[in-house]
């Protein structure tokens, strides 16, 4: 790369002092903080990790909190954030810290990888920032910055090898948060603000590069839940302990639609990945004729759960979200 790394290190830092968004993460280098906020963000948007992030710190404020919790607490303070497995990685590295570690964190960025469910990115940002080990990362964010400075694309080790280059040693944790934020409010995917960028005059692409890659189309489907609730209890289903998809979450059950009813109760939309759905919501027994109950093979028979118990169980969002709809949760409470 012909980049001159001091100039573009200079502009970028004394940007990101200046521009850089509040967030609660970084208001400390505490490892644990650090940590769970890199695990949270990771393939979620910032605005929707904000409320889970403080939620989660008050329910578990330590890293032993955390491991003596059930894993069930857990998967409930996570419920919302989507993508279970880390939330599972994370309990189990915080056992393994508590227990193995005797509460002490890794300091490096080859520590880190040692535990579930950290790999190569999170490593290094846990510890530049928290710890200031002169170590680059490499996200989406990093890897369209780099590609747009160099004016044409890298992949595997050339994002890494650039990414260390342009590196700042001496501001290893400002530097790395400085790269992702520049790629999430300045060289975003689409019609970047190259104007406002602080480095635009050492940029050989000045914009999108030729030939972007096109995000997946959006898929539609439409999906039909029972909701089922009397007597301050509701029914749900728990999805197999071996699901790829949320394994051991709460849901309601799904139904096959019928038209001998002419309406649901409500309907509602619901995201997850390239799939978006129109969600239908039906007040009736998820047992009756003619709906039938459909679970993933492995899956158990639904079960009523009564209502004060659905603050401690791990619905999954979807769920959450019918049932807050329902005001059998109320909007603005955690579950």
């Amino acid at each position: 790369m012909a980049l001159s790394p001091r100039p573009f290190r200079s502009h970028l830092l004394a940007w990101y002092a200046s521009h850089a968004r509040q967030l609660p993460w970084r208001e400390t280098c505490d490892p644990y903080r650090v940590w769970l906020s890199e695990i949270m963000l990771q393939q979620t948007r910032v605005a929707a990790v904000l409320d889970h992030y403080r939620e989660f710190l008050r329910r578990f404020p330590t890293v032993q909190k955390l491991a003596a919790a059930r894993e069930a607490s857990v998967l409930s303070a996570w419920s919302g954030l989507g993508y279970y497995r880390r939330a599972r990685m994370l309990y189990r590295a915080a056992k393994l810290i508590v227990k193995e570690r005797k509460g002490n964190f890794p300091t490096t960025a080859a520590e880190w990888r040692q535990l579930p469910g950290v790999g190569r990115y999170t490593a290094a940002a846990i510890a530049s920032i928290a710890f200031g080990e002169p170590v680059a990362v490499v996200d989406g964010n990093v890897e369209r910055v780099l590609q747009r400075i160099s004016g044409h694309r890298l992949a595997g080790e050339e994002l890494w090898t650039s990414a260390e280059k342009l590196l700042d040693p001496t501001r290893p944790g400002d530097f790395n948060q400085a790269m992702m934020e520049l790629g999430a409010t300045v060289c975003t995917p689409r019609a970047p603000v190259c104007l406002t960028c602080p480095v635009m005059h050492l940029c050989a692409a000045r914009g999108e590069l030729p030939g972007s890659v096109k995000p997946p189309r959006q898929k539609n489907r439409d999906i039909h839940y029972a909701l089922d609730s009397r007597d301050g209890e509701v029914l749900l289903v728990q999805r197999p302990h071996n699901a790829r998809l949320m394994p051991g979450m709460w849901e309601l059950p799904e139904i096959a639609h019928s038209t001998n009813h002419a309406k649901p109760a409500f309907t509602l939309k619901h995201s997850i990945t390239v799939t978006d759905y129109t969600v239908h919501v039906w007040r009736i027994s998820a047992v009756a004729p003619p709906f039938s109950r459909s679970l993933p093979e492995g899956g158990h028979a639904g079960k009523w759960i009564p209502l004060t118990k659905l603050p401690k169980l791990p619905l999954t969002g979807l769920a959450r979200k019918i049932l807050r709809q329902a005001g059998i949760i109320a909007t603005g409470t955690r579950t």
